[in-house]
């Protein structure tokens, strides 16, 4: 079991769309929304930028609407990252860690990102450096009805965690989970170890922070170094 960091709730981020690719310095964190939905990117432009893998992965799905939504993340990924590097979209070539993690060698330009997707919305975060202390979660969720939350909680979070869930007013339960939930994510997905790996007793640990990206999701960002919230600039992919 693991104790997720406090939740945090900020207000709902106002995303920007940039008139050209904006410039990211060390101090900076940036984050981009994707819409994975049929308000996104035309599936005809994104098809060709995949790499082998997101396309045999993409292949592989069986459910329209989630191959769609998984095509629209990754090719909005690779336009992001692509735009920081003044590289095509399609030749960026990934690695991947132990529990797949994607990462980029290091070039003249090293970048650490992380990319989320649930529901309509996907979420990217990056920021210069591959050095430990830059490295990045993101997780989003879409806040949906469940029953199951002291279940999860129980076997995921640390008994501190589950009483103060329980303690929370039954209006606020189903929020807080998710805030909790999110922040433990975007802790595991900060060193690629996974949820149910032990963080390396050597592992720096990370701040994180909850926020809105918009009504009826959560996020949480995690970073040894994160910065303060009026550091982050968030744009919108068009």
């Amino acid at each position: 079991m693991s104790k997720p960091a406090a939740p945090i709730r900020d207000g709902a981020i106002c995303w920007t769309r940039p008139a050209s690719h904006p410039a990211l310095s060390m101090q900076d964190l940036h984050l981009w929304r994707i819409r994975a939905d049929g308000r996104g990117a035309d599936l005809n432009r994104c098809l060709p930028i995949l790499g082998p893998r997101q396309r045999e992965r993409a292949e592989r799905m069986r459910h329209a609407q989630y191959r769609e939504r998984y095509i629209r993340a990754q090719a909005g990924l690779r336009r992001i990252l692509a735009g920081y590097l003044d590289e095509a979209p399609g030749r960026l070539e990934f690695r991947y860690g132990p529990a797949g993690k994607p990462y980029l060698e290091a070039g003249d330009l090293s970048l650490s990102f992380n990319l989320s997707t649930t529901g309509d919305l996907a979420l990217v975060g990056v920021r210069l450096g591959l050095a430990p202390e830059r490295e990045l979660g993101v997780d989003c969720e879409w806040i949906r009805p469940r029953i199951d939350i002291f279940a999860i909680a129980e076997r995921m979070f640390d008994p501190e965690s589950v009483a103060a869930l329980k303690r929370t007013p039954e209006s606020e339960q189903l929020e807080r989970f998710y805030l909790a939930w999110t922040a433990l994510e975007a802790d595991a997905k900060c060193d690629g170890r996974g949820l149910f790996r032990q963080r390396a007793a050597n592992a720096l640990h990370p701040l994180v922070r909850n926020c809105i990206p918009e009504a009826g999701y959560v996020a949480a960002i995690a970073s040894p170094s994160l910065p303060a919230k009026d550091l982050w600039q968030t744009f919108d992919l068009d």
